[in-house]
C-alpha cells in the first residue's frame, strides 16, 4: 500500500471517532525509521484509547500489522506504531505541552478531510 493510502486509513479512522486537530507530517528528511507521524487530540481519556482502537482496527482491516500500541493504561498519550506510519493520540494540555509539531512539523502533509469534517490541515493532496 503506498503512503497516501496508509495515511488515509489512518486519518479517516481518527475522523470516524471524532477526533481533533488531526495533523500529518512526511518525515522522510528526518529520519529513516518512519515516513509520516500523525498528531491528533481526544478531548478524554477514553477518546485517546477509542482513537487508537479505531486507527488499530482499520489498519488490520486494511490487511496491514500494527507493531505496537503503548499508554493505553492511562490514555492521556497514546502511541501507535504501524511500521511507516507512527500516531500520536494525546489530551489537549498534554500535546500543548509537549508540542511535537515542533520537532515533526517541518513538512506537513495537507490532506482532504472528509465532507462533514472541519477539522485538521484541509486542502489538496500533494505527493511528497
Amino acid at each position: 500500500m503506498d503512503i497516501q493510502k496508509m495515511q488515509r486509513v489512518v486519518v479517516d479512522a481518527l475522523e470516524d471517532v471524532k477526533g481533533q486537530d488531526i495533523k500529518v507530517f512526511n518525515t522522510t528528511h528526518l529520519t529513516s525509521l518512519f515516513d509520516r507521524v500523525i498528531i491528533a487530540s481526544g478531548t478524554s481519556n477514553r477518546q485517546t484509547r477509542a482513537l487508537a482502537a479505531s486507527v488499530a482496527d482499520k489498519w488490520r482491516a486494511a490487511g496491514q500489522r500494527v507493531s505496537a500500541i503503548e499508554g493505553e493504561d492511562t490514555g492521556e498519550w497514546v502511541v501507535v506504531d504501524l511500521g511507516d506510519i507512527v500516531v500520536h493520540l494525546m489530551q489537549p494540555a498534554i500535546r500543548q505541552y509537549y508540542h511535537l509539531e515542533e520537532i515533526w512539523g517541518g513538512k506537513p502533509v495537507r490532506m482532504k478531510l472528509l465532507p462533514d469534517s472541519s477539522r485538521g490541515a484541509g486542502g489538496p493532496d500533494p505527493e511528497d
